[in-house]
């Protein structure tokens, strides 16, 4: 054997003794690297188990103040703008009492039950429209954004309303009231009732005339209705300030509400000027 095998033997055993060690510290890695990404996929299954359950993350989402907020908000968004005068038109229209027998038969049978449902849904879920029928079906994902565009249009047509409310409201600080007779014409000889209010109505031609200022035919677009422009603007600016912190300020406009509707609806001897009234009394009743 030649004297250089031994050196050459030994710098082959260094080469394959330090291969070896490569090759393990490289499995230690992959091992080490393995079990964290094991951890980590772990500890993300934990957390998505705690948003389904309802914990501290889920937690996060805005919330009611109180119990009694909650009660309040939700009788606020039942008693609208419909219960005032929308209800009592349709009970009068459809046979006054006999009206209330099918339609508490179909509050107590359809009416209640899906209010619960939809209470339950949100609870659970805690998501928006379209969120909860994602939530339950990505098919039906749809449904939330259908229910979103009807409640928007609604705020367009009740938004009107009260744009229409706010007129007649700051017109009724006189006596008479405006819609109360029908105007009078002046000319140069004599003084006569308006021919088109004595044909209808006071309250008619004050609505037609005054109110929404229409034009006297078709073809006449007319101008800018710049009262109602600025009542209607000023609904907007109270919805908008009732928005802008969510449901921590809605919460509380929506309590408001049902009050708003006692102080409109009492009869009798209340202490609101408006309702002691001249005619308070003919008014409760078509509203019953």
């Amino acid at each position: 054997m030649p004297k250089n095998s031994k050196v050459v033997k030994r710098e082959l055993d260094d080469e394959v003794i330090e291969s070896v060690k490569d090759l393990l510290s490289n499995e230690d890695s992959a091992d080490d690297a393995f079990k964290k990404s094991e951890l980590i996929v772990d500890v993300q299954e934990e957390k998505d188990t705690d948003v389904e359950e309802g914990s501290e993350v889920e937690d996060e989402r805005p919330a009611w103040n109180s119990k009694l907020q909650y009660i309040l908000a939700q009788v606020g968004f039942s008693v609208g703008l419909g219960n005032v005068w929308r209800f009592p038109y349709l009970c009068q229209k459809n046979g006054g009492g006999a009206y209330l027998l099918p339609y508490l038969i179909l509050l107590l049978v359809i009416g209640i039950p899906l209010f619960f449902l939809e209470l339950s849904v949100g609870q659970r879920i805690r998501r928006g429209s379209i969120g909860v029928w994602n939530y339950i079906s990505p098919k039906l994902g749809g449904i939330g954004f259908a229910s979103c565009v009807v409640c928007f249009f609604v705020a367009l047509y009740y938004n009107v309303i009260i744009g229409w409310s706010l007129f007649y409201f700051s017109q009724s600080f006189q006596q008479p009231l405006p819609w109360d007779q029908c105007p009078l014409v002046k000319n140069a000889s004599h003084t006569f009732v308006e021919p088109e209010c004595e044909k209808s109505s006071a309250t008619t031609y004050y609505w037609y005339r005054e109110a929404l200022n229409i034009s006297s035919s078709i073809s006449e677009s007319g101008g800018l209705n710049w009262k109602m422009t600025v009542c209607l603007l000023a609904a907007w600016v109270v919805v908008c300030l009732a928005m802008i912190k969510g449901i921590q300020s809605s919460g509380k406009v929506s309590m408001l509400e049902p009050l708003l509707f006692l102080l409109i609806t009492i009869p009798g001897n209340s202490p609101p000027p408006t309702i002691n009234l001249c005619g308070q009394t003919a008014g409760s009743t078509l509203l019953s």
